[in-house]
């Protein structure tokens, strides 16, 4: 699909930077006006000219920059830019007060289950209705009609989920660093005296994460869409090793390392990784140990493993590898997708053994349950 006259752009611009704004560019009014001049001057059959001239404007600090690639190339994906015009400059006026409404993006792009406002009609609610039925719907009792969707959905909130995450710098009260542009932007009320002053100050450095992932045959119905987690969370965190593990461990790091999430699953199905085999989670552990045991860092990073914690090895080997592991991390947490069950309780001997070493016991049945895992990250 791609946009038919440049009213339709225009709308698309306007959106653009809305969905912008939500993931941390912070122009206003201004920002949007001159993205519009800038669409009016560039080609923007040209994807690379229109991102560099939008980003030209939209910026105004290097975290917003650097952010920028990704939230362009996120909102733009579905988009074609073939046989785009550009925006005579005596409609700008029209489009930037009119409701946008951007037909040719997925409402998926929002990244929210709520419904979206009423100028967007019946159809939109629609899909938000579809998004926050399949959140709460059990990865192994999706239908098969339900499948295209859902992928769609796991990626785009957990890349969204995962970018939150990821941002350097947040507004505080505390006296640190004064932030000018939000200073200035909070006085223009008082004539531009600036006497309500704005800060911001430095996140914290962003802890390594280290996630294992069981690929065994109990696992199956539930490892596709996890293994989709863990692209969001490589692709948007700067210190992320992926493993996956049954019977052996294989690491997949730079496998992830692909552009497309489609290229990093051919890549992994040319590798002997075991799939739906056998499990052997102390095994796993202690070679995890031995082999890759440097990637714990100084002690600051996230362990999550994603298992059902159906060991066929001894859970005595299971749990001195875990209490080796938990020394030298800051937090264990464990993902199982049973968890989601009502009548499910962690008795197996794997389990049992594994729980005393467990930070965060959590279910990952359903995206609702994966998006939660914010709070804890």
């Amino acid at each position: 699909m791609f946009i038919g006259d440049s009213k339709d752009l225009a709308r698309t611009i306007v959106e653009f930077c809305r969905f912008a704004r939500e993931q941390g560019v912070s122009s206003g009014v201004q920002g949007t006006l001159g993205a519009l001049n800038a669409a009016a001057s560039l080609d923007a059959g040209k994807p690379e000219d229109l991102k560099f001239g939008l980003r030209s404007v939209l910026c105004s600090s290097k975290e917003e920059w650097d952010l920028f690639d990704q939230i362009f190339e996120t909102f733009w994906s579905e988009t074609s830019f073939r046989s785009v015009p550009s925006i005579p400059p005596s409609q700008h006026r029209e489009i930037s007060s009119a409701a946008p409404h951007n037909q040719t993006v997925s409402p998926l792009l929002s990244g929210s289950f709520a419904t979206n406002s009423s100028e967007e009609g019946s159809q939109a609610v629609s899909g938000a209705s579809a998004r926050e039925r399949l959140a709460k719907t059990d990865f192994s009792t999706l239908g098969y009609d339900d499948l295209g969707v859902m992928e769609q959905v796991v990626l785009r909130l957990l890349r969204q989920m995962s970018r939150r995450l990821s941002r350097r710098q947040r507004i505080t009260n505390s006296r640190s660093k004064i932030d000018l542009r939000r200073t200035i932007r909070a006085n223009i009320s008082r004539g531009g005296d600036l006497i309500d002053l704005q800060y911001r100050q430095r996140r914290p450095r962003q802890r390594r994460l280290l996630i294992l992932l069981d690929i065994s045959g109990s696992m199956s119905p539930y490892s596709l869409f996890l293994l989709r987690f863990m692209y969001a969370l490589q692709k948007h965190f700067k210190h992320v090793d992926t493993f996956l593990f049954s019977t052996d461990l294989v690491e997949i790091t730079n496998t992830f390392h692909a552009r497309c999430l489609q290229d990093a699953l051919e890549a992994l199905s040319q590798l002997a990784t075991g799939w739906s085999g056998g499990t052997r989670i102390g095994a796993t552990l202690e070679n995890f140990n031995r082999l890759h045991s440097r990637k714990l860092g100084s002690g600051d990073a996230l362990l999550i493993i994603m298992s059902d914690g159906l060991d066929t090895g001894e859970p005595q080997l299971l749990a001195e590898e875990l209490a080796a592991i938990k020394r030298r991390i800051r937090k264990l947490i464990w993902l199982n997708p049973l968890l989601g069950l009502a009548d499910y309780r962690p008795i197996t001997r794997g389990m049992s053994a594994a729980l005393p070493h467990v930070d965060v016991f959590a279910p990952a049945h359903n995206l609702e349950s994966l998006l939660a895992l914010e709070q804890h990250l």
